[in-house]
């Protein structure tokens, strides 16, 4: 074999038989099957060499969860409603509602929709959103704000970093974020401003852990973080023997039996609008148009975003917000809740559960 005859001992075997060895034909040179199989290898080990950190370091950051802090998302929260807050008022006060319909509610009402809805949604949505791009988000509304390039600032209020000091990072994916952009439209077409709120909730596994509840029309801005603080009190009493019981304006009506049937006939109603409202008028008044009650019972259909900032905000107080079978509301999946609720603070929350008559209205969707 010439090849075999001409080999420089100097070469290895292997590189050799790939380059040359291989048994001369007629037609062409036959490469050796040892040959090719070595020199695939060592092309495999070079790469190897050559890309290893670099694809170690990409799977490393495909695997790693992303975080957020819970301190940030608080503060990013206040800015939103804030900031949604300021078209509210301004619409309202250019009187530019452009006012309509976008359907019935389950009660039969005109639900209402206002420019304030949309041009709140669309500051509040996506400042979240661009902060955070990671999380799930659930607004009331659903306009497109294409080009809303609104980014955070990432300063986190004086008052937020002296009651918590530290960092709560926690995975991105348990975290669901619920905004309602207006609450009490309604009464907000009425020019009924003290009921008129705007609100953001953070829920961490569907149990809220953050609420802030924002009153446009006089600039307050009340904020709890469950188990580590808030911004207002719970008031220093509550009659639950004859107690104040704050309902929807809207079915008054309804309630009123349910109520006097648990609490007497003596039993004071106070009709409002707005979810938020009705949990603020529970705590320490902010200013002189907030009422006050001893408890919130709400007996029809609700979306959450209605009423998870409230829950959120009542539990960092040690208060409760349940179903009226005193059930836990969970804010993941769907966005109703079914079961009616109730709210209260500094009472004896299953006492109050025990006292309801059975209410079948609830179990409609």
């Amino acid at each position: 074999n010439r090849c075999s005859s001409e080999r420089n001992t100097s070469e290895p075997a292997a590189v050799w038989s790939l380059l040359c060895c291989s048994t001369m034909a007629p037609m062409g040179i036959r490469l050796s099957p040892l040959g090719i199989a070595v020199f695939c290898l060592l092309g495999i080990g070079v790469l190897y060499h050559l890309y290893a950190g670099v694809l170690s370091s990409r799977l490393a950051s495909f695997k790693q969860k992303s975080t957020v802090d819970l301190r940030e998302l608080l503060a990013l929260s206040v800015e939103a409603a804030v900031q949604g807050g300021r078209e509210v008022k301004r619409i309202r006060e250019d009187n530019t509602l452009e006012e309509k319909s976008k359907g019935k509610t389950k009660e039969g009402a005109s639900e209402k929709l206002t420019l304030g809805d949309l041009n709140s949604h669309r500051k509040m949505f996506y400042l979240v959103k661009n902060t955070f791009p990671n999380i799930q988000v659930n607004s009331e509304e659903h306009a497109n704000a294409e080009g809303e390039a609104t980014v955070w600032t990432r300063i986190i209020p004086e008052e937020i970093l002296a009651k918590i000091p530290g960092d709560k990072e926690v995975p991105a994916e348990k975290i669901t974020v619920w905004i309602d952009p207006l609450d009490a439209t309604q009464e907000y077409t009425e020019n009924l401003r003290q009921y008129v709120t705007t609100m953001v909730c953070v829920a961490l596994d569907g149990v809220p852990v953050i609420g802030v509840i924002h009153k446009p029309f006089t600039g307050h801005t009340v904020w709890g973080f469950v188990g580590e603080g808030s911004n207002i009190s719970p008031r220093a009493s509550y009659n639950t023997n004859s107690p104040k019981v704050i309902v929807s304006r809207s079915h008054a009506g309804k309630v009123k039996n349910f109520v006097q049937t648990a609490f007497g006939n003596s039993t004071e109603i106070i009709p409002a609008g707005g979810a938020g409202y009705k949990v603020l008028a529970l705590l320490t008044p902010t200013d002189e148009e907030q009422e006050a009650a001893d408890i919130y019972i709400h007996v029809t259909y609700i979306k959450k975003w209605d009423i998870c900032a409230g829950d959120a905000i009542l539990r960092s107080l040690g208060g409760q917000m349940t179903t009226l079978k005193g059930e836990a509301i969970d804010y993941s999946g769907l966005e109703g809740n079914n079961g009616g609720l109730l709210a209260s603070i500094k009472t004896d929350h299953k006492a109050l559960i025990k006292r309801l008559p059975n209410w079948e209205e609830n179990k409609q969707s």
